[in-house]
């Protein structure tokens, strides 16, 4: 019975670690965007346009 007292105790004591973590990650705005990560494949790239490169024309013979 006193193994029963103990596991309760831990567990009483790890919940309230995470808790404590929990709520200080939320007061440091960790969770404030919760809609752009959604979106975000949702949204095109900027292309970036390469200059062409210089051709060499060949001239045909007649």
């Amino acid at each position: 019975m006193s193994v029963i007292y103990i596991l309760l105790s831990v567990s009483v004591v790890i919940g309230v670690i995470f808790f404590v973590f929990f709520i200080m990650a939320v007061k440091s705005g960790q969770y404030d965007d919760d809609y752009t990560p959604s979106v975000r494949m949702l949204f095109e790239d900027e292309l970036v346009k390469e200059e062409p490169k210089p051709t060499i024309k060949t001239t045909k013979n007649n």
